[in-house]
């Protein structure tokens, strides 16, 4: 199974924990450190949008200009069917691929690189609605794999304005509590 198939699988699980959006459920506190359930989902949008454009031009102009408008869970869909139909194109995983201020990767990385946030913001999201999270295991193996390569140092995170710093867990900790460690996500948060 390719990375791009496990980031569709993952988005499917997504896709369930968003379904029943509503606006009143737009300013739910969420993990991510002062952002709101509508400051998520327009990162999401605005990534997945960002992510599409950047496949087909080799970059995107704007990393950070998603919209919710009326319907957030419709603004979220549209942005999903858009980086699927993107990076579904035919040689994808071999064009250059520039990731906002990140540099220049093959689509095969890229595709790697929006595996490891769908699969965090999953968990973001499961957190904020209070549900359970089921992400597809082999797409937290490939996740977790590609999280050990990101820098550690907490200066660094912040200069990129990438992750939190890692949160230590035990050796023998699931694979995805490693991964949410890593990614500075603390997994005993409920």
């Amino acid at each position: 199974m390719t990375t791009f198939d496990l980031d569709r699988q993952s988005l499917l699980v997504l896709d369930r924990i968003v379904a029943g959006t509503t606006a009143a459920d737009l300013d739910r506190p969420t993990p991510c450190a002062g952002w709101t359930l509508r400051d998520l989902l327009r990162h999401q949008v605005s990534e997945n949008h960002a992510f599409a454009e950047a496949a087909r031009k080799g970059s995107a102009r704007d990393w950070e200009g998603g919209q919710l408008g009326d319907d957030a869970y419709s603004a979220y869909a549209a942005s999903v069917d858009d980086y699927l139909a993107a990076f579904g194109e035919a040689g994808v995983a071999e064009r250059s691929i520039a990731i906002n201020t990140f540099g220049t990767f093959s689509g095969e990385v890229a595709t790697a690189m929006h595996l490891v946030d769908t699969v965090a913001h999953g968990w973001d999201l499961a957190r904020t609605f209070d549900v359970a999270y089921e992400p597809v295991p082999e797409a937290v193996h490939v996740a977790l794999k590609f999280a050990m390569g990101i820098p550690a140092d907490p200066a660094e995170r912040v200069a990129r304005g990438t992750f939190a710093p890692v949160v230590p867990v035990a050796d023998d900790a699931s694979e995805i509590d490693r991964f949410l460690g890593l990614l500075g996500r603390d997994p005993r948060v409920s």
